[in-house]
């Protein structure tokens, strides 16, 4: 008797705590939440009216529905038996499967797969389905996620796709998405045999509009090979200008490599008329200092970076007085041994660095904010860190233009420039305007590499490949003019950078030396010569 009387109050509390129980699962889902009501319609619905509840899911514009429909397609939407609760399967493997609350997503742990009901789909459905899901995201309110999903969905339209994209674009606001699920259109129309929406086509950069352009060019209808390349001919003509743009670009970011690599060299060699061979060697301790700065600072590039660049400076700076000091005093007035030392100088300074570091190349992480790239068209994309390397330079060839107009260091190295013997009769003290000329100048070329390391592998050898280059942009603008040097160097970049697609690299250095050569040749004293006695002397 005891035993019939405990299971009589055990039913007893079972039967009391199912109405509470159900009553906290009514009161976590959301007020007005029509959820359950869909997922009860999917459930108990004929598989013939089943894909009209999926498209009602799919119009419903919840976010939980590419779960859900992405659950049912593949198998895991399933019903508690017992509560009627709807579940997502997470793991189905042994006799308790981990699901999760269809409706609020929470855990629900395992349960006995013979508690669970499954939603059967059949493969008409599940055809139907891959309809509904590439579409599902252009009804959905944040306009970027409309955009890609129209992206993602051009050249896979078919004819049940077209019918809901036609509906949708009568309700589209955003300009961007109509554009883009237009041109799936006229894709999928063209395929179809429409002449009127080749022209839609014309001038498209699109990948998937090109090629349904070129396969109905090598069909058979006269009307549609006319019209298709009439269309085509408008696009190579369009992607012509992009590719010239793109061009012009690299040539720019090249040019205000060259320009930063060789502006600290003119000053120097404007100021003091010494051939620094170790220049280039400058450069590299500047990219080492980035490199440097991230080891100090692992998980941070950004700030390593933007650290970088004052110590870069200092680094670099201060090679540059030491070997002023140590070697160049010394021989002032005496050009070849000047070139010779150092020379010298600067294969010490790579044997220190493959002594002390590494003579392997090391890799300078490029921070998230300088990553990816800005998308003009789907032809033309500009890479942000040559996009900042353009910008850093024009900034640092502001500030050395400040500091030589409005800056008593300015004034004194114009002056020394321009008449050595005249300024110390001034009083200006032509040693030390040397020594900061000089501290100027590297710190500058440290700059430069600070600027490499975003765009190449610091290793030893980084120098060697600018050294060249930088005496080239030097001569051709004028020795010790920064205008000079500006326009010099992003005009040498940009002509660098068109030849070699059809000369190569090799012959389009040649060339641009032979273009100098010959230059030098009408303009000894480059674009913007100097001014003043010794200039002319």
């Amino acid at each position: 008797m005891s035993i019939i009387r405990s299971l009589t109050q055990w039913l007893f509390v079972c039967c009391l705590a199912l109405p509470l129980m159900a009553q906290a699962q009514a009161e976590s889902q959301p007020a007005g939440d029509n959820g359950q009501a869909l997922l009860q319609a999917l459930a108990d619905s004929s598989n013939a009216q089943k894909g009209q509840v999926l498209s009602d899911i799919a119009k419903s514009g919840d976010e939980r529905a590419r779960d859900w429909l992405e659950a049912f397609a593949s198998g895991k939407l399933s019903r508690v038996e017992d509560s009627g609760q709807f579940v997502i399967v997470l793991e189905n493997r042994g006799r308790n499967w981990k699901v999760k609350d269809a409706l609020t997503g929470e855990s629900m742990g395992e349960i006995s797969r013979r508690d669970l009901d499954n939603i059967r789909i059949n493969n008409a459905l599940r055809r139907e389905l891959d309809g509904i899901l590439s579409v599902i995201d252009l009804t959905v309110d944040n306009a970027d996620t409309r955009l890609e999903a129209a992206r993602a969905i051009r050249g896979r339209v078919d004819e049940a796709m077209a019918e809901r994209i036609t509906t949708l674009l009568e309700t589209e606001s955003d300009d961007r998405v109509s554009d883009v699920l237009s041109e799936s259109l006229a894709i999928y129309r063209v395929e179809q045999g429409d002449v009127a929406s080749v022209a839609q086509l014309s001038g498209s950069l699109n990948t998937e509009a090109r090629a349904a352009l070129t396969t109905v060019a090598r069909g058979d209808d006269p009307a549609m090979v006319k019209a298709a390349n009439e269309a085509l001919a408008s696009i190579e003509q369009k992607l012509k200008w992009n590719r010239a743009a793109e061009t012009l670009y690299f040539g720019l970011s090249l040019g205000s490599v060259l320009v930063l690599a060789a502006i600290g060299l003119a000053i120097t060699f404007g100021v003091m008329g010494v051939i620094n061979m170790a220049h280039g060697e400058l450069i590299m301790l500047g990219a080492y200092t980035t490199w440097g700065m991230q080891q100090l600072l692992p998980g941070q590039p950004g700030l390593a970076l933007l650290l970088s660049i004052p110590a870069g400076f200092m680094v670099a700076a201060l090679a540059g007085i030491a070997i002023e000091r140590s070697v160049i005093q010394f021989l002032k007035g005496r050009p070849l041994e000047t070139l010779l030392a150092t020379f010298g100088i600067s294969l010490i300074l790579q044997q220190l660095v493959r002594t002390v570091i590494s003579p392997l190349n090391r890799t300078v992480i490029t921070p998230e904010w300088m990553s990816g790239s800005i998308m003009v068209n789907e032809a033309l994309s500009l890479t942000l860190n040559r996009l900042y390397i353009i910008g850093f330079a024009l900034i640092v060839f502001a500030g050395l233009m400040l500091i030589m107009r409005k800056t008593r260091l300015g004034l004194e190295v114009r002056a020394v420039t321009q008449n050595r013997a005249m300024a110390r009769s001034m009083g200006i003290k032509a040693t030390k305007v040397d020594i900061m000329t000089f501290a100027l100048g590297s710190g500058v070329a440290g700059l430069a590499g600070v600027a490499l390391s975003q765009i190449t592998n610091v290793g030893p050898n980084l120098g060697q490949n600018y050294i060249i280059d930088s005496f080239m942009v030097v001569v051709f603008g004028g020795v010790g003019n920064l205008w000079g040097t500006l326009l010099a160097g992003l005009s040498l970049g940009t002509i660098n950078q068109l030849l070699e697609p059809w000369a190569g690299a090799v012959l389009a250095k040649i060339v641009v030396l032979v273009f100098i050569i010959l230059f030098i040749q009408k303009r000894p004293r480059g674009l913007f010569p100097q001014k003043g006695r010794a200039a002319e002397g």
